[in-house]
């Protein structure tokens, strides 16, 4: 199957990486263009092999004659910033994976459609896309024939909704509440900016400040489990952390619960069920040592606390890797349906 990727920041080159590091992945997810915008092509390959928060690249990376050099392998690069002139029909792309975090809309998607992409997979939340999957929770509702315009929701998205998910099938709930202490993103400045941005507290500097804002996790709960629309609100803590965030999630379920049953449906869906997708921890770790997680969300079973039919659940997620690896998964999935 072609891929394109429509933006080089942290998801772009996460995703990259991920296919280049699994076997199967290279096999059957053929990178044919990057589109890298208005940025510098020779700077996104020294940005490919040297990134902090993912360490450095171990094979070799170059830029020649507009394209990006990984080990054996040729990626043409572009430089468009109207999806609509990028080259997709002449790269006959299969999907776009969108992640220029610019077009979100079905009317921004629509674009890559119209320059010749047969799909388009939307790394945030969307709006008026065809449909919303998270893996672990809805992705058999995918129909390859009418989903053309597709979203994995957010990083949070993915890891709300599959200890969600977990909740609610093994208890029911009755009311919830959420709260992501997450990595600040490069929506956000180093220092601060003038009063211009719309949230305030948003352009406040990132590194030194705990800055609360809203988290779009929230915008898809109709979507993808309608039974829970108006029980579950949440918000967002940004932290002076560079990668690696933390859901605190709190229910009222149906009924009363113990701290070790309440901890076991998350041990029994990380064996069986959503295998690959939620990890079950009973180690005292923190933030640093989730980094390169694969998974969308690890429950931290050692912070979970019940009291009568009240339950609080800690977990962890790699806010790019784990996300990008479900993007990886989800293209790997409609592969096997080709």
């Amino acid at each position: 199957m072609r891929i394109a990727i429509n933006g080089f920041g942290r998801i772009g080159k996460n995703f990259l990486r991920i296919v280049l590091e699994d076997s199967k992945a290279l096999h059957a997810l053929q990178v044919v263009a990057i589109n890298v915008g208005k940025g510098d092509p020779e700077a996104a390959a020294l940005a490919f092999k040297y990134d902090t928060s993912m360490g450095t690249y171990p094979g070799t990376v170059s830029y020649s004659k507009g394209a990006l050099i990984i080990n054996d392998i040729s990626i043409p690069l572009v430089r468009e910033l109207d999806p609509e002139k990028a080259p997709w029909g002449k790269y006959s792309v299969d999907w776009v994976v969108e992640a220029s975090g610019y077009f979100t809309s079905r009317e921004g998607a629509s674009k890559h459609l119209s320059s010749g992409a047969r799909n388009v997979l939307i790394t945030a939340p969307a709006k008026d896309e065809d449909i919303t999957l998270i893996p672990g929770v809805n992705l058999p509702a995918f129909k390859k024939d009418t989903h053309r315009i597709v979203s994995l929701g957010s990083c949070t998205s993915n890891a709300l909704f599959t200890l969600l998910k977990v909740v609610q099938d093994a208890f029911g709930i009755e009311k919830g509440c959420m709260t992501t202490v997450h990595a600040y993103t490069n929506t956000q400045p180093l220092l601060d900016v003038d009063s211009s941005i719309k949230d305030l507290r948003r352009g406040r500097a990132a590194a030194v400040n705990i800055v609360p804002t809203s988290t779009g996790a929230m915008e898809v709960i109709d979507r993808l489990m309608p039974e829970l629309k108006g029980k579950i609100f949440g918000t967002s803590l940004r932290v002076p952390v560079a990668k690696v965030s933390l859901l605190d999630c709190t229910f009222l379920l149906k009924a009363e619960v113990t701290r070790e049953l309440f901890n076991k449906a998350f041990l029994d869906a990380s064996r069986i069920s959503m295998k690959g997708i939620i990890e079950y921890t009973e180690l005292p770790l923190v933030s640093s040592d989730y980094s390169g997680n694969s998974h969308s969300v690890v429950i931290d079973s050692l912070m979970t606390q019940t009291n009568g039919s009240f339950a609080q659940v800690f977990g962890w997620y790699d806010n790019e890797w784990g996300y990008s690896e479900r993007l990886k998964d989800f293209l790997m999935f409609v592969d096997q349906l080709t």
